[in-house]
């Protein structure tokens, strides 16, 4: 059983063959998805797919590329479709410092009022953070987010900063870049991260793994991560597919264990 913690399958890409895409996932063995939102429509979209599918489940959120102007009746309708039964987290949410899309005092203003969300809604956070380590790292210590804990996702940085996001309760998450040729400091990262602090994830449509490259992603080639990982950390598919969904069902605990 796998476990694809981060696929955004409310992008269009997927309009025309999600039926197909999904079939796929669970030919491959994986039995459970987090749809994360950038924004309030994509989080609808989300919701919309998660009920219409079983195993599929969504995050609310608003993106750092999302966050200039965000309007106050957004972050009401976050918190208000995070009561929804199948909304898991508040997410995907964050720092982004490459494409800087708005203002980063504005960015991390947006951050800070959704941990404080999921502080009150008790949900766990998705976390982006693309060439801005140092200010994510102080923010989520200094907004308590270790009140709710998350996941790091698709995790790119040195093991000292997984070190200091694990002491805040948080899981470090790996996806197609860790299969990579050119990744070894991704993957001598991914090789040191304790096993049960360890996700997997696609960020479908993005981040393809080899040998797929320049393909759309889609949840079925998670199978593909967690091979990967399996081989640095050496140990069996199974029992790494195991540790993962379990870590995942533990962080996510609205997600049903039965399913």
């Amino acid at each position: 059983m796998l476990f694809d913690t981060h696929c955004h399958l409310m992008d269009e890409q997927f309009v025309d063959d999600l039926d197909d895409v999904l079939s796929r996932a669970r030919q491959e063995g994986v039995t459970r998805i987090v749809i994360p939102a950038v924004d309030v429509p994509t989080a609808h979209r989300a919701i919309a797919i998660a009920e219409a599918n079983p195993g599929v489940y969504a995050a609310v959120g608003v993106h750092p590329e999302a966050a200039k102007d965000v309007p106050a009746e957004d972050f009401a309708e976050v918190e208000r479709l995070a009561q929804h039964p199948k909304v898991v987290a508040i997410g995907e949410i964050g720092l982004d410092y490459y494409w800087d899309a708005a203002p980063r005092p504005e960015q991390q203003s947006v951050m800070r009022r959704q941990v404080e969300i999921a502080k009150r809604v008790q949900l766990p956070i998705i976390v982006h953070n693309r060439e801005s380590t140092a200010d994510i790292v102080e923010l989520l210590k200094d907004s308590g987010a270790s009140q709710v804990r998350g996941v790091m996702h698709c995790f790119s940085e040195t093991l000292d900063v997984a070190k200091e996001c694990m002491e805040l309760g948080f899981y470090i998450s790996f996806g197609g870049p860790v299969t990579f040729k050119k990744a070894d400091d991704v993957r001598e990262v991914a090789a040191n991260i304790p096993a049960d602090r360890l996700l997997v994830e696609t960020d479908s449509p993005y981040l393809t793994p080899h040998p797929f490259r320049g393909k759309r992603n889609e949840p079925a080639r998670v199978r593909l991560v967690a091979e990967k990982l399996a081989e640095i950390r050496g140990v069996s598919l199974s029992e790494l597919a195991a540790q993962t969904t379990s870590n995942a069902l533990e962080l996510f605990t609205k997600v049903q264990r039965d399913e």
